[in-house]
């Protein structure tokens, strides 16, 4: 073989073997975006079971201890829905969201939506207020969904809850699992937000400061007639587990505050509490 035809073989061969590795970033780029998918069909899946059994009677769940209704710092109580906002107050846009610490299904959708959320947050494009029910208490037994909650409220005194709502779906426990039950358990998960396990949130999280506060807006989730949780609104627009024919994903939602907010201007107010 000449020397012009061994270099011919030898570019042939890199040529091929570059385009085989160009393939196979191909792949792996769509394996990702199955994953992703995979993941949020899983949510609708649950989201749905959910949906059923919230529809089939909830019972209250939790403690019977009625104390008095302390709302947590900057909680609002629009329409009597309680809710922690977070982002910047003055956002164009607002995402609602009826969430269930105990309930997998939101889970999967903080886990694959935290993200997206938390950067139209930054960008004032955004802002979310936080509905916290105890469905799974109720159709499953246990007070992880009460006590978690209480704990997310004693975060909001704080100035940490967006961070201590982040790590408690993170660390969920299995739905069966009532670990959150345990005040100790989510103070030692408190640990991992600095500055959070303090004596005041400490006692916020064993006296059940905010318990009353928590029933009252659970107590909303039942009376809006929302089918399950995770319940999500763009300006009071169902968008989970679609907006219209397109499927909740963290581009789409990005696509859909884009067109919610074309030509207003983006939030620069100091963010929301928590």
């Amino acid at each position: 073989m000449s020397e012009k035809n061994s270099g011919d073989g030898s570019r042939s061969a890199r040529e091929r073997l570059q385009q085989q590795r160009e393939r196979d970033k191909a792949r792996e780029k769509q394996r990702r975006v199955l994953i992703v998918s995979a993941a949020v069909v899983g949510v609708l899946g649950l989201a749905a079971v959910v949906g059923v059994i919230a529809a089939s009677g909830d019972k209250d769940g939790g403690s019977d201890k009625a104390g008095p209704v302390v709302t947590p710092s900057g909680a609002t109580d629009e329409d009597a829905k309680p809710a922690i906002p977070t982002g910047k107050a003055d956002a164009p846009s607002t995402l609602t969201i009826w969430e269930d610490f105990r309930c997998p299904a939101c889970a999967q959708f903080e886990n694959v939506m935290r993200d997206s959320i938390h950067e139209l947050e930054a960008s004032g494009a955004l802002k979310a207020d936080y509905h916290l029910a105890t469905l799974i208490d109720g159709n499953m037994g246990g007070s992880g969904s009460l006590r978690a909650a209480n704990a997310a409220a004693c975060a909001q005194d704080a100035g940490k809850f967006t961070a201590y709502h982040d790590v408690l779906y993170i660390n969920q426990p299995p739905e069966t699992d009532d670990a959150f039950g345990d005040n100790d358990k989510l103070i030692e998960l408190a640990a991992k937000v600095p500055g959070l396990d303090t004596p005041a949130f400490r006692s916020c999280v064993n006296d059940g400061t905010h318990d009353s506060w928590v029933k009252k807006s659970h107590e909303a989730f039942q009376n809006g007639g929302f089918r399950g949780t995770p319940t999500v609104l763009l300006n009071g627009e169902s968008i989970f587990p679609t907006k219209g024919n397109e499927q909740i994903s963290p581009e789409n939602l990005k696509k859909w505050v884009a067109e919610a907010n074309k030509g207003k201007k983006a939030g620069t107010a100091s963010p929301s509490a928590g």
